[in-house]
């Protein structure tokens, strides 16, 4: 009899359920069957799902029960033996689907009699969520368990348990729909329908992708855990897909229709329920790595072949188990199986670096320049090439098992983790000991986040971290924050995809209709006007609807269309080599680079990194070479004052913080310098408060305040101005004297500061 539903207990054990009463298990390794039990002759099984394993802090390594959904309007919890534990009357007419939230607190079932229940863990009701007219074919939990998603005939419905909350209800096909999965990790919805078509949705009713029309219609769809990949069965069908939508591979498997596909825990392989009564095994081979001038591919479930493009060297690696994660970058091949974990060096393919790992399934690697990263059920571990456990850092609420390479970001100082708890939070740790950076408070954003990078190169206090919101716009901001609130800085809107160099700190990001470079993120806090002229922008027309950045490497940027092509562009070298310039102090250099080169962009770039690392002749080259006669004119008068700590604070003044310039003045004594910003900036309250404190220049302040006012013909209305100006004669010759007692005070204490003079 036909097969009706399919599931994994571990990687290596598979359960099937058919219409002849019968549960069998299967081993794939070994391809050993046995009968578990079998049921009686009314009980047809329809839906089968077992009880999540990572419950309350203790992981199991299995499943130990499951929740079987009958014909007869009942649904059964079994034990892994095969005990019937319970028996309950769900519903009038079959129960379609039954599905246990992540956490194994709450299990939902919907029936042919259009109800969607919610159970508690024993299988007592505890809410009828939804009624309607037509039958209920299938349903999913949101990642968080607070939402349920369900079909009712053409549409999808989204339901929020908390009563009188907003229900998100959308026309999703063009006939039934018989299958749904939701992902926790990437949080996109699948669909599946009798229209032949099977379709991808975000989690606000959004079409990311639309087949097109098979020959049959589509009777199982079903995500790999990690979200990366999902498969699509049909009438003598099985696809494998990408999660953006397009297809990797077809399979015409003699099968009849494919009932329920189950991935196995780990992501290699899955199983599928098939109508002609047999089960089917498939394996995912053939994933692909490139850096550089490697490619590797996975040629069996054991087995990698390395091919060197440039000589056209090929090694085979062998592995005793199977592969479940791999990931290349920075020199280092690092290779995840059920059980260990394998380092390669690209210089060498014959002796790898093997440790074994602690517990088991890798859900994500992480590479960067100095360590790497991996993530499984049990938390984050950070390792160096040389196989040592560097730090494991934890945080509250943490749940690693819905991490991709989106939410999490490692460079060689700082780990930073988007939170799922509460989406606007970034955790950022010192990656060498894994305890929180700084103050230890997290980043905080205004709103939630969807994606994080943080940058490759530079000083560990100068380390950046862009990150893109649920509005698509793309932010800036620094990592190490002194007890001050960091400024967070809107660099781009309407940002799909982004990417830092692994050279050099560029940032490259698709926005909008534009392919878009920031050779010079950093300038946002030098100098904000220069931004535009440092970017380099291009139009994407040519990579289509929601192209990926995938990798960006030296100056090449490779992009994965919305049909799955790979496109390579490749940037201007010149500014990656400008950036090892300024990062060696080698200024001069760097002018002969943009001589040379004789670009605008360039010019603007070597401009702003002058102005960060406080190189005045540098920054009044380059200034000029871009037209900023006016730039030029202000660095050529923060030339000429007497001090050090003035010229500091001018700089600062010049990229906008002002309060830093103020308070640097203020600590070095130079409190008539702190007053005269203020005035030329027309803070004139700040600057009556800094006199007033420090009981010097009020008529100073008075005189210019009261210039200015007649300057443009009012009349003073300040309470605090007219109460110390009653009285007080304005002389300009004896404030013109006091000023010049002040320049030359600072002139001798210039002179006589040693640290000047060297």
């Amino acid at each position: 009899e036909l097969v009706s539903c399919v599931g994994w207990t571990t990687a290596d054990e598979l359960y099937s359920c058919s219409d002849d009463h019968q549960i069998m298990k299967w081993n794939p390794v070994t391809s050993e069957t046995t009968r578990v039990v079998k049921l009686p002759d009314d009980v047809y099984p329809i839906d089968l799902h077992w009880f999540p394993r990572g419950i309350g802090g203790k992981k199991q390594s299995q499943a130990e029960s499951f929740v079987l959904t009958s014909s007869d309007g009942k649904f059964h919890l079994i034990s892994k033996l095969g005990r019937v534990e319970k028996s309950v009357e769900a519903h009038c007419g079959a129960v379609l689907a039954g599905r246990w939230n992540y956490e194994g607190t709450a299990l939902v079932t919907v029936g042919e009699d259009g109800q969607v229940k919610i159970w508690s863990k024993s299988g007592m009701l505890r809410s009828t969520l939804a009624q309607q007219g037509t039958a209920v074919y299938s349903v999913s939990w949101a990642p968080d368990s607070d939402k349920v998603l369900y079909t009712s005939g053409k549409q999808l419905i989204i339901k929020p348990l908390q009563p009188n909350a907003k229900v998100l209800q959308w026309k999703a096909h063009d006939g039934l729909i018989l299958k749904t999965d939701w992902n926790s990790v990437n949080d996109l919805i699948l669909s599946a329908g009798e229209d032949c078509r099977y379709k991808v949705w975000d989690s606000f009713g959004r079409a990311l992708y639309n087949s097109q029309p098979h020959e049959y219609p589509i009777t199982s769809i079903a995500w790999a855990l990690d979200g990366e990949l999902f498969a699509v069965g049909s009438f003598n069908t099985l696809r494998l897909c990408d999660k953006t939508g397009w297809s990797y591979a077809l399979e015409k498997p003699n099968t009849g229709s494919i009932f329920t596909i189950s991935w196995s825990i780990d992501g290699t392989q899955l199983a599928g329920a098939c109508g002609n009564g047999h089960v089917i095994f498939a394996h995912v081979v053939e994933q692909h790595w490139e850096w550089k001038n490697f490619e590797i591919t996975l040629i069996k479930r054991r087995t990698m072949k390395v091919h060197n493009v440039i000589n056209d060297a090929v090694d085979l690696l062998e592995f005793r188990d199977r592969v479940i994660k791999a990931s290349l970058n920075y020199g280092y091949l690092v290779v995840s199986t059920s059980l260990q974990c394998y380092v390669f060096s690209t210089k060498n393919w014959n002796t790898p670096l093997i440790f074994d790992l602690k517990e088991g399934t890798v859900s994500l690697i992480l590479q960067a320049e100095r360590h790497f990263l991996l993530v499984d059920g049990g938390g984050l571990y950070l390792y160096s090439y040389e196989g040592r456990l560097i730090s494991s850092p934890k945080y509250p609420g943490m749940r690693t098992d819905i991490l991709n390479a989106q939410t999490v970001s490692l460079s060689n100082d700082t780990l930073a983790v988007k939170d799922k708890a509460d989406e606007k939070v970034i955790f950022i740790f010192e990656a060498l000991s894994g305890k929180p950076l700084g103050d230890g408070k997290p980043l905080t954003h205004k709103t939630e986040i969807v994606e994080i990078a943080l940058d490759q190169k530079g000083l560990t206090n100068e380390r950046k971290i862009a990150f893109i919101d649920k509005n698509r716009d793309l932010f800036i901001t620094s990592v190490k924050r002194f007890g001050k609130e960091q400024k967070i800085v809107k660099i781009g809107t309407m940002v799909q995809s982004l990417a830092w160099n692994d050279t050099s700190n560029i940032l490259c990001g698709i926005q909008d209709s534009r392919f878009t470079v920031w050779y010079y993120p950093n300038t946002v806090y030098v100098d904000k006007d220069l931004l535009p002229k440092t970017l380099y922008e291009k139009d994407a027309s040519e990579f289509s609807k929601n192209p990926q950045i995938v990798s960006f490497v030296g100056n090449q940027i490779t992009i994965r269309r919305a049909d799955g092509s790979l496109v390579h562009l490749h940037i201007s070298p010149y500014p990656a080599i400008l950036h090892d310039y300024v990062s060696a102090s080698r200024w001069e250099d760097g002018v002969r680079l943009c001589r040379f080169v004789k670009d605008q962009t360039l010019w603007a770039c070597l401009a702003a990194m002058a102005v960060a690392n406080k190189d005045m002749t540098t920054a009044e080259i380059a200034y000029a070479a871009i037209g900023e006669i006016d730039k030029v004119q202000y660095i050529n008068s923060i030339k000429d004052l007497p001090s050090k700590e003035s010229r500091v604070a001018h700089m600062l003044l010049f990229s906008g913080n002002t309060q830093e310039a103020e308070t640097l003045l203020l600590q070095s004594g130079l409190v008539y310098q702190a007053i005269q910003v203020n005035i030329n900036l027309y803070n004139w309250e700040r600057a009556l408060d800094l006199a007033v404190k420090h009981r010097t220049h009020v008529d100073t302040v008075l005189a210019y305040r009261r210039k200015f006012l007649e300057d443009f013909g009012k009349k003073e209305t300040n309470q605090r101005f007219l109460q110390y100006a009653e009285g007080l004669e304005v002389d300009w010759n004896k404030i013109k004297a006091k000023i010049e007692m002040e320049v030359a005070k600072e002139r001798e204490r210039a002179a006589a500061s040693p640290a000047v003079r060297t």
